[in-house]
């Protein structure tokens, strides 16, 4: 049998040119695959990108994994002391935890979010921005904007580097770039 051959869909993204694969999703839907694990270069330009867009905030906020090298570098270049981040499993470092389930696009079953209780603690009656690398159902940003309403803080916004689906038509999202959909063959939905 022979092995099928992967697709790609190429954009540009904070000036760096790359070409993502197309993953299918089910019968009738695949997403291009973005990961900025392992891309300096494109975390770098897209941080500083994103912070050109960013509104005043006290803490940046992401779920792991994905996020982490985002916000990480969005914090070095802003000069931030600690940023936030969001678990996929509670460690056990970790106290007080708040927890939310969630359900997103790329995974097959419910998953779990989870904040260290002293991270909430921080975040009561502060400004967090929330920043992830691709928004597309908007069932991760939900999630993290429950940890951030349980932890009393205040949401001042949300970016991601992509925003594909209905995530590209909602005006409460900074993006630097749109990410369409696809059919099966590769081909984007308009």
């Amino acid at each position: 049998m022979a092995a099928k051959e992967q697709l790609y869909y190429e954009m540009t993204i904070a000036g760096c040119r790359r070409k993502l694969p197309v993953c299918p999703i089910n019968d009738d839907l695949s997403i291009a695959g973005f990961v900025i694990f392992g891309d300096p270069e494109l975390t770098v330009r897209c941080a500083e990108e994103l912070l050109k867009l960013a509104p005043e905030y006290d803490y940046l906020l992401t779920a792991e994994a994905k996020g982490i090298p985002l916000v990480h570098e969005m914090a070095r270049q802003h000069g931030d002391k600690k940023y936030m981040l969001a678990r996929k499993a509670v460690k056990l470092y970790m106290t007080d935890v708040l927890d939310v389930a969630v359900r997103s696009i790329t995974t097959d079953r419910v998953q779990h979010l989870f904040i260290d209780g002293p991270d909430a603690a921080a975040m009561k009656g502060k400004r967090i921005l929330i920043v992830d690398d691709v928004i597309s159902t908007g069932e991760s940003l939900r999630a993290l904007e429950t940890l951030v309403e349980q932890a009393g803080g205040i949401i001042c916004g949300r970016m991601a580097i992509l925003a594909e689906g209905d995530a590209i038509g909602r005006e409460d999202i900074k993006f630097l770039e749109p990410l369409p959909l696809f059919r099966p063959d590769g081909t984007p939905i308009e």
